[in-house]
């Protein structure tokens, strides 16, 4: 296997890909690092202010129906209508859905679900008698956002496997850095010795200072 990675095809090989990875990387690495301190230390960045902002808006009849004395809710149509007119973003939650009917016609009755984002989420309450929307979004400012794609929170599944396919690259470039070490005896050397310190004090750092 050591005489494999001397091989100079290999060399060859791992320096180009440990190169172009960690250039693939650079602005990757960046995000997940300064992240990783603004989520450390959540204290240091508390300047923003929640941005909250309330809309009101009628939903359309066409999106309601009563059939034998039973609601029935067009939920796509109310998420598409309520997309383009309140422009809300995000993933939305299922629909809790309340309602009174007596000889076909709506005593009281109400929708609410939540749309949730990196660094955001809103509130919907729909009032089924008088068909208007209260929607309410909180906006938590720029490191929230940042903190939230760091975590992978409310951030989709694309941005989930952006998460794996970097984690993954991250291996890689690591591996491809000790395999153009091999040959070089010294710096092999040097670079073990440092890995051993570093693990070690990973280690003791864990054992004795966490909680």
């Amino acid at each position: 296997m050591v005489f494999s990675l001397k091989n100079k095809k290999v060399q060859l090989w791992a320096r180009r890909l440990h190169i172009y990875v960690s250039m693939a990387l650079l602005l990757v690495v960046l995000f997940f690092a300064i992240s990783g301190i603004t989520l450390n230390r959540p204290h240091l960045y508390t300047s923003d202010t929640p941005q909250v902002e309330q809309q009101f808006l009628v939903i359309p009849d066409t999106i309601f129906s009563i059939e034998s004395s039973r609601l029935s809710v067009n939920k796509s149509g109310l998420l598409d209508y309520l997309s383009s007119q309140a422009n809300l973003s995000g993933t939305p939650s299922s629909m809790h859905i309340f309602s009174d009917i007596e000889e076909g016609e709506i005593l009281e009755g109400e929708i609410s679900l939540d749309y949730k984002g990196p660094g955001f989420n809103s509130t919907v309450f729909i009032d089924l008698v008088s068909r208007e929307a209260e929607i309410e979004s909180t906006h938590y400012g720029v490191v929230a956002v940042l903190n939230d794609l760091h975590k992978g929170r409310n951030s989709g599944q694309v941005w989930a496997w952006f998460i794996d396919i970097s984690g993954f690259l991250m291996v890689f470039f690591a591996l491809t850095g000790v395999c153009l070490l091999v040959p070089k005896k010294k710096s092999f050397s040097l670079g073990l010795k440092w890995m051993t310190f570093g693990s070690v004090v990973t280690l003791l750092i864990y054992l004795f200072a966490v909680p």
